[in-house]
């Protein structure tokens, strides 16, 4: 017997031995907005004219309680402190902790008025 004949494979379009550029348009002096762009948007990237008012948050108090369970805190500042509270009392603890900790951050009151305790 002889096996069944199979249909031709595709054929493969043949590649070029050099390549070639592709065509690049003529430049056109710029007189004007270029051609195809809206009025009012800018061609190109500019930074953000928006500028902050010079805050930027320095400490994070992150409370989690879900109805019917165990509430959680935690108190993180840049200044390095890093404390956390499991249970009501201990997080209400911390929060009043947290609250205080503004009044004493180096890096929310300046140093170099202050006297030394």
């Amino acid at each position: 017997m002889t096996a069944p004949s199979r249909p031709p494979l595709k054929s493969i379009t043949p590649t070029t031995a050099t390549p070639h550029a592709a065509p690049q348009p003529v430049d056109t002096p710029a007189v004007d907005e270029p051609k195809g762009v809206a009025e009012g948007v800018p061609i190109a990237v500019r930074p953000d004219p928006q500028t902050g008012d010079g805050r930027y948050p320095v400490a994070w108090l992150h409370i989690c309680a879900p109805r019917g369970a165990v509430p959680t805190a935690t108190s993180k500042c840049l200044c390095g402190r890093d404390r956390s509270a499991v249970g009501k009392a201990r997080v209400l603890a911390l929060i009043a902790d947290h609250e205080a900790h503004r009044d004493t951050c180096p890096l929310r009151t300046p140093q170099e008025g202050r006297t030394a305790a």
